[in-house]
């Protein structure tokens, strides 16, 4: 492995609707986290519109950059690596990302290293604690992914399991925009369940037959629309609050206690959260709550680290760095990435 005293990457993220450039020392000093959301403007159509994200990431890539080193107070003499989100994502964002990074390394000589999303948010909880090293189980939880995944070493993961259809979040925004809340849906419903009773409604705990640590959220979804269904045939009332609360119940369930057993299988004696929906508050008690019942140590980085940035791609890069992993310049978006696939030969 390559030996340096201080390694500082500047790294990119725009796989879906956020523009983020961060500057990160050594995996886990984030010197700057620059963020240019697009929520507001993807709100009006109800979830992302790849095309419009992929235009804003065109429009804000520099000034985002920019704003970062400056907020560093970094040059690019200081800088010595380029990292960058390479897959998986929507494929025009992706490539937004990776054509400035690209250019950034060709410009400055440096060196340019491809970084798995997922990967990145695992790695977010080692710049949420400074103490945290491998081995670990992680639930990757987002609105494109549920993973639960054993974290042998950095850059080293078993998936243990992962999603039969439907990604966690992703339920939660279907379900939100049923019961009228809107997008983004899984902080709507969050805040909606906090006025209902997550016992109101017995909806399933959906399950793999022959998988126990697979997930599956398509039952949940359908028993969702089915009770709204069945209340607006007979002309009765919904309390949307309930129907969150018991939703979200019901999801947090399923997500706790898979990630519990596998824990306990594989004798993980620590247990990460990771992705968007790890923000979810009731899946963040409820998660530390069965993790301290079975003496595991928990790790959940704060808000923002859960949502899309680039401290957490910079962080993944480091290790790769310490390898001696360096992109061609043929790296690519690669929407379908796969965790564990190799980026580099």
């Amino acid at each position: 492995m390559l030996t340096k005293k201080d390694v500082t990457i500047l790294a990119i993220e725009s796989s879906c609707d956020e523009t983020a450039a961060a500057v990160v020392v050594n995996g886990r000093d984030v010197l700057s986290d620059e963020i240019s959301s697009q929520i507001d403007i993807h709100t009006l159509y109800g979830g992302v519109v790849p095309e419009i994200a992929s235009r804003k990431h065109t429009e804000r890539i520099n000034q985002v950059v920019r704003k970062s080193m400056e907020t560093a107070g970094k040059s690019f003499d200081d800088i010595d690596a380029i990292a960058v989100t390479c897959g998986p994502g929507l494929v025009g964002a992706l490539l937004i990302g990776v054509s400035a990074a690209k250019a950034l390394a060709f410009g400055t000589g440096k060196p340019l290293i491809g970084v798995h999303h997922i990967e990145g948010h695992i790695s977010a909880n080692f710049i949420a604690d400074k103490t945290l090293e491998p081995p670990f189980v992680c639930l990757v939880v987002s609105g494109g992914h549920t993973n639960l995944v054993a974290v042998k070493g950095y850059g080293e993961y078993e998936i243990l399991g992962t999603t039969r259809d439907d990604a966690a979040g992703e339920a939660f925004d279907k379900v939100a925009r049923a019961i009228g809340l809107g997008y983004p849906g899984g902080p709507k419903i969050d805040k909606a369940a906090k006025q209902g009773n997550p016992h109101a409604i017995e909806f399933p705990r959906g399950k793999v037959a022959d998988s126990v640590y697979d997930f599956t959220f398509s039952g949940i979804k359908s028993s969702v629309l089915n009770y709204l269904n069945e209340r607006d045939m007979k002309h009765e009332s919904v309390n949307v609050y309930d129907v969150a609360a018991s939703f979200q119940q019901a999801v947090v369930d399923v997500l706790v206690s898979h990630t519990v057993a596998a824990a306990d299988e594989y004798h993980f004696t620590k247990l990460a959260l990771a992705g968007g929906v790890a923000s979810n508050s009731a899946l963040r008690a409820q998660m530390k709550e069965a993790c301290e019942a079975k003496g595991i140590t928990f790790y959940c980085p704060p808000p923002i680290l859960c949502t899309d940035n680039a401290a957490m791609i910079g962080c993944a890069a480091y290790y790769e760095y310490l390898k001696g992993h360096e992109s061609s310049f043929d790296l690519n978006a690669i929407p379908n990435l796969q965790l564990g696939d190799k980026i580099y030969e």
